[in-house]
């Protein structure tokens, strides 16, 4: 999956996942309204408009990106029937052959840790018969609980031809609290005994890349274990990138975060490949933007896709 990602982003030169993170403040109230009537003010009223509200935006931009990452939590806010939105979603996109990369940030051990790597990459056997559940193509793994609770994921993806991203430095203010802590070294990028303390950032990163060289696929130079850096601190980045020189690295934060393409350039390797961008209410809550207000609630997904094609243009020209 990994090498079908790349040939996308080669193939439409976009860098580009688009998050579809629906709340029903970005939804427009022509579609609130048509669930409503359908569905009532309940909880399948709102799955149905944040459904149909996507569908928009998954139609608008489809032929531009090569990727799209959900975020669960935007879909279990409604219950069973939010979860039945954001199964749709998948399944929508996977139909317009996008990439699925489901932001899930799942962290657990054991038979657990299995259970949400099966349910989300894998197949569950059911008497004789093996189902897929969510069936996305990549998911988003908190490490927090180390090796135990990633070597599920990664069974999973050698088994499947899938991916995932590890949380290494994220987007958010408050990351530095506990991934910037300065920690005993131990063993060094090289394998020795290192003196001095690192960041937690970096001790992470050095595990994604070892979890990496584990998971390469038959042909390619990008592992199935990639890693979350976040665009709002493009430093850290330039550091990310050389620890780990076979991670594809998915970078939230552009945008409404803060992250610009000028601060994306050290997240790439030269080959112009290893990194994707996200953004999420950036495209998707474009029209509400006074930049793309001439587009008005009606317009939102003809907003979504200009937003998309201003993003490539900002990260391709300072990549060039």
């Amino acid at each position: 999956m990994i090498n079908k990602l790349i040939q996308k982003i080669q193939k439409t030169n976009a860098p580009i996942v688009v998050g579809l993170d629906p709340t029903m403040k970005f939804v427009p109230e022509h579609i609130r309204r048509a669930a409503f009537a359908e569905y009532g003010e309940t909880l399948e009223g709102a799955a149905e408009a944040i459904w149909q509200y996507n569908k928009g935006i998954v139609d608008a931009i489809y032929d531009l990106v090569p990727a799209v990452k959900p975020q669960i939590a935007m879909y279990e806010q409604f219950g069973i029937p939010g979860l039945i939105a954001f199964q749709k979603t998948v399944n929508y996109c996977k139909e317009k052959e996008l990439v699925v990369i489901g932001d899930i940030k799942r962290g657990d051990i054991g038979s657990t840790s299995e259970a949400y790597a099966v349910g989300h990459l894998g197949k569950v056997q059911v008497g004789q018969s093996f189902c897929s559940g969510f069936d996305e193509d990549f998911v988003t793994v908190n490490p927090y609980l180390g090796s135990d609770g990633v070597r599920p994921f990664m069974n999973v993806c050698k088994a499947e031809h899938k991916g995932i991203f590890v949380l290494v430095k994220t987007s958010n203010p408050s990351s530095g609290e506990l991934q910037d802590r300065l920690v005993s070294a131990g063993e060094s990028r090289t394998g020795g005994e290192e003196a001095g303390e690192r960041p937690v950032y970096e001790i992470v990163g050095s595990q994604v890349a070892a979890w990496g060289a584990e998971c390469m696929p038959e042909s390619g130079d990008y592992s199935y274990v990639g890693a979350v850096v976040g665009a709002t601190y493009p430093e850290q980045g330039r550091i990310l990138r050389k620890i780990m020189p076979r991670t594809f690295i998915l970078v939230p934060g552009y945008g409404a975060q803060g992250g610009k393409g000028a601060d994306l350039v050290h997240f790439f390797n030269e080959d112009g490949l290893g990194a994707i961008i996200n953004s999420s209410r950036g495209i998707i809550a474009a029209y509400q933007q006074e930049k793309y207000a001439r587009f008005g609630e009606a317009g939102y997904a003809e907003a979504a896709r200009e937003a998309v094609l201003d993003m490539k243009r900002d990260i391709v020209s300072c990549l060039n």
